[in-house]
């Protein structure tokens, strides 16, 4: 029987031909991924030969004065991106993954990104990500709106009906040639994804693979509810299409929306603007008190003094530099706060949105959403301290720059922990899909 099926299924043109452009579509995701990829390599060794030439030649022309050659020097940290984010970009394209800064103030260089189109950022990238979770469940409806109703309409059920021991283990043969012929097409894409991108084998591949695997089987208890409720092709397709517009478009923007309004962050300007009040408003403040302040924060640095007299010091500077960023710490802190608020709600409400949970879930396994985001700006946070005490001593007692091993500061990489939570990763498009199959099966087992 499985025989005849599949040859009966691969008979129509249309299946062939819907087969044929996801599968192209589906390569160009491939593509576009490893285009992504080899940019962001491309930056990361662009990065570190220009900072190799940017030290050599701001030492040259300031080698006399450290703190003006603190000044104008960067140094980078990079958060490269896994080889699975080739399969899902997700905010990677928006979020920069390279940060080069200085030691002056941080809060005014730590959301600095490139010039992108703002159209193709609205479009966003089709990646592999985006044909399993938008274009294999259309493909999905495709081949199962008329399950049963091409039966009926064809005047061939009668004739199934008294031939089959069984209506509803003929209709899930049907189903499971269907999920076969899908599942060979979802196992062929990662291959081809495997073999361009060169990701490896672990455990966040397996995650990525099962969390897809659940995902189209979510949808294949879809349509085979639809199914089983007996109505004619066109009423299937048309519920079937709504569902996906309802679950793929309507409600995760809708939730977006929500949580925008729900969760507004004025915070980013305010920290903006006590970022740059802090630093310029302390050029007409007291010295002293702006060293006070400074002393609070580092007393360790207390033993250089006041600079009583004088009109300007690169210790009085770097101070107001300093103070720039404490004065903008709470409401930082705070956005910071709101943007994991939103962040944990997201994954909460995706427990019953299983589009919004995939997309979540791909771009958490592939470290490019937005908790990885604020993890790598936490790291950016670090590295722009551990600079600073490093040279604030040095440029506190004027040394010289020559002093300094500068082949020392190359660009440093995060380290990524990305961990399974296979729990929380799997469990809602398991528990959605068997609560699902069950009602399907309900209204199967009165098919006439």
């Amino acid at each position: 029987m499985y025989r005849l099926i599949f040859k009966q299924f691969f008979r129509s043109k249309v299946v062939i031909l819907s087969l044929v452009l996801v599968v192209v579509l589906g390569l160009a995701g491939i593509l576009i991924g490893k285009q992504f990829l080899d940019r962001q390599e491309r930056a990361t060794e662009q990065v570190t030969q220009y900072q190799k030439e940017h030290i050599e030649r701001n030492v040259k022309f300031h080698q006399d004065e450290m703190g003006l050659l603190l000044y104008y020097l960067r140094f980078a940290l990079i958060n490269q991106p896994d080889k699975l984010a080739g399969l899902s970009i997700g905010q990677s394209d928006v979020n920069p993954t390279i940060q080069n800064v200085t030691i002056r103030n941080l809060e005014g260089q730590k959301y600095d990104t490139d010039l992108v189109n703002p159209s193709s950022l609205q479009a966003g990238n089709l990646d592999l990500g985006f044909v399993i979770i938008y274009l294999l469940p259309l493909l999905i409806i495709v081949f199962m709106f008329n399950l049963l109703s091409e039966e009926k309409e064809a005047g061939t059920w009668n004739l199934v009906s008294i031939q089959s021991t069984s209506k509803l283990k003929y209709l899930l043969t049907k189903l499971s040639v269907r999920g076969i012929v899908l599942m060979a097409l979802f196992v062929f894409l990662l291959g081809i994804g495997k073999l361009v991108l060169g990701f490896a084998l672990d455990s966040a591949y397996f995650a990525f693979f099962l969390l897809g695997t659940c995902y189209l089987a979510f949808w294949f208890s879809v349509c085979f509810l639809v199914v089983s409720f007996q109505r004619n092709s066109s009423f299937n397709a048309v519920t079937l299409l709504s569902v996906w517009l309802v679950l793929a478009i309507l409600l995760p923007a809708g939730i977006n929306n929500y949580l925008g309004n729900q969760y507004p962050v004025p915070e980013a300007l305010e920290t903006m603007i006590d970022q740059r009040d802090g630093y310029h408003k302390k050029w007409d403040s007291d010295k002293r008190e702006t060293m006070e302040r400074f002393y609070t924060h580092y007393p360790q640095f207390e033993s250089y003094g006041y600079s009583e007299g004088e009109e300007f010091s690169w210790l009085w500077y770097y101070a107001m530099q300093q103070m720039g960023d404490d004065d903008a710490r709470e409401e930082s802190n705070k956005m910071r706060d709101k943007l994991m608020l939103r962040e944990q709600v997201s994954k909460s409400v995706s427990w019953f949105v299983p589009t919004m949970h995939i997309q979540l879930g791909f771009n958490e396994i592939a470290g490019t959403g937005s908790s990885d985001h604020m993890a790598f700006l936490d790291k950016t946070n670090a590295f722009h301290e551990r600079l600073r005490l490093h040279f604030y001593p040095k440029i506190f007692a004027n040394a010289s720059a020559l002093d300094e091993n500068w082949r020392d500061f190359q660009p440093e990489f995060t380290e990524k922990n990305l961990s399974v939570e296979w729990g929380n990763l799997l469990l809602p498009l398991i528990c959605c899909t068997v609560m699902v199959f069950i009602f399907a099966f309900y209204f199967a087992n009165s098919i006439k």
